[in-house]
């Protein structure tokens, strides 16, 4: 049975019993790895004291080929970002993107870049819990494959609005004929200033600080990743609340525009 050694983020645990622990850990070179580390929490144990909710260390594991549970035999505890615990915004963040990952891919699917781009949401989460679950909601449609296309362009002024079709995967027309069954699923209007962000996003260029963009392209990609998971996370609503993520309710000013 191979060992293997890698870095990893804690994404679930529960108690096994009074001193092991059954674990899914995210790790950077062999995806999710769900496993049992035995007397995790005995005093003197090679676990650091056991294994943390959304914590970085390297573990050292056997893993079956048989797909059961891999059995952990080191955990060297190297970070803990305390800050997931100053404020319920970035718990509650903290919580959606663990609940993410453990929907997203599948086990023993490994995604280097996603395991890079959650260290560095878990990293920049205090100083804007928008923009780090923003930015890791876009590398996990980059990474599983269901990147939005966000190409087509619209005629009109820089109120234009555009469709969004989670079907299709990425913004369509607006208009279409009756017999065209490509848009037979929802249909989301989404205003330019959220395309356009997310286009700076995909570009790797400055987003800014547009709180109420940043918000309306978050509620897209967390409506999308819905539709592409076929459920609602548990940790949904404690980021978005109980309002619709399409159908959020517009400012005053700018009347029913969409997301």
């Amino acid at each position: 049975m191979p060992t293997v050694r890698d870095q990893a983020v804690c994404v679930r645990h529960w108690d096994w019993s009074e001193t092991s622990q059954t674990v899914s850990l995210f790790t950077r070179e062999h995806g999710l790895i769900r496993g049992i580390a035995k007397g995790a929490r005995r005093e003197n144990a090679a676990f650091s004291g056991g294994l943390e909710l959304l914590t970085r260390g390297e573990i050292v594991a056997i893993v079956r080929p048989s797909g059961s549970l891999a059995t952990l035999t080191a955990w060297d505890l190297q970070e803990t970002y305390p800050v997931l615990r100053l404020s319920l915004a970035t718990f509650n963040a903290g919580m959606y993107l663990a609940d993410l990952v453990s929907h997203a891919i599948t086990d023993e699917d490994p995604h280097p870049a996603l395991f890079d781009a959650l260290i560095s949401s878990l990293r920049t989460i205090g100083d804007s819990p928008s923009e780090a679950i923003l930015r890791f909601q876009w590398a996990t449609l980059v990474e599983t494959g269901y990147k939005p296309a966000l190409s087509r362009e619209v005629a009109g002024h820089a109120g234009a609005v555009y469709g969004f079709s989670p079907r299709a995967g990425g913004l369509v027309s607006t208009t279409h004929d009756e017999g065209d069954n490509t848009h037979s699923a929802p249909l989301w209007r989404v205003r330019s200033p959220t395309v356009e962000l997310l286009r700076r996003l995909e570009a790797a260029l400055p987003i800014g600080d547009d709180a109420a963009s940043i918000d309306r392209a978050n509620r897209l990609l967390a409506a999308y990743l819905r539709e592409i998971l076929g459920r609602e996370l548990p940790t949904l609503r404690w980021v978005f609340g109980k309002r619709s993520l399409t159908n959020a309710p517009p400012p005053p000013s700018v009347g029913n525009a969409g997301l």
